[in-house]
């Protein structure tokens, strides 16, 4: 379910998206089991206590350090949930319909990514692969809650809403994004055992639906990085599948 795009790239955005996949292999590798974004939000109370727990010695294993990343995904849900709450009262009528819409979708989009998760994971053996899908559950909801607080900020600041963005096709930056992402689909597909290439063909059209339901609320950056994650999450898994 790739989208559409021409074959033209740059270097800038392969270096972007370099810089992401290393940033998230290193969970992998054990040298930063912490999560991969960590930095964008250094100083959350959520991601003081999750580097506590992970340097904790009676943490230390296997079980300890997923536990650690687990709870860490479980207060960025009730921070998630609680900037929600916060967004919606403060939206007129039709914008908060167009959040509703884009909630939703981002809820069904990670409702797939987790079976797709599940069945990657599945072809691999070691525990690094459990700290790393461990650490792939946990960002897409911190990145949602955050994206999330920057709303009510914005709201709550009494900021205009963001212009309404260019297509795809007239941004060259999208346009390149978009190439890399149906590359690394494509890879990633071709890798999967041929039973399980269903599930990716459903997460990535949740994906497609989410992206679509929240570009109207974004600015051509937002819609970059939303994209630039999910590049870096299908490289990430077509590095991944069948590894042990």
């Amino acid at each position: 379910m790739p989208m559409r795009t021409s074959p033209r790239d740059t270097g800038g955005w392969r270096r972007a998206v370099c810089a992401l996949a290393l940033a998230a292999s290193a969970v992998m590798l054990g040298a930063m089991p912490l999560a991969a974004h960590a930095e964008v939000a250094a100083a959350d109370p959520i991601d003081a206590s999750m580097r506590s727990c992970l340097a904790r010695s009676d943490m230390s294993s296997t079980t300890g350090q997923v536990q650690c990343m687990d709870n860490a995904r479980i207060g960025w849900k009730s921070a998630l949930d609680n900037a929600w709450q916060q967004l919606q009262p403060k939206l007129p009528p039709a914008r908060r319909k167009q959040w509703e819409k884009s909630q939703a979708s981002w809820e069904a989009s990670r409702d797939a990514e987790k079976q797709l998760l599940s069945a990657v994971f599945a072809t691999t053996h070691g525990s690094m692969y459990i700290l790393a899908e461990a650490d792939m559950q946990l960002q897409p909801v911190r990145d949602r809650a955050l994206a999330l607080r920057a709303a009510v900020a914005q709201v709550s600041a009494g900021g205009d809403p963001p212009r309404r963005v260019r297509a795809c096709k007239a941004d060259a930056q999208c346009e390149h994004a978009t190439f890399d992402l149906n590359r690394y689909y494509r890879r990633l597909q071709a890798k999967m055992p041929t039973r399980l290439r269903p599930t990716l063909v459903r997460a990535q059209k949740a994906w497609n639906g989410y992206l679509d339901a929240a570009t109207p609320l974004i600015d051509e950056r937002s819609r970059i990085d939303i994209i630039g994650a999910r590049v870096a999450t299908l490289k990430r898994l077509s590095e991944t599948v069948g590894n042990s």
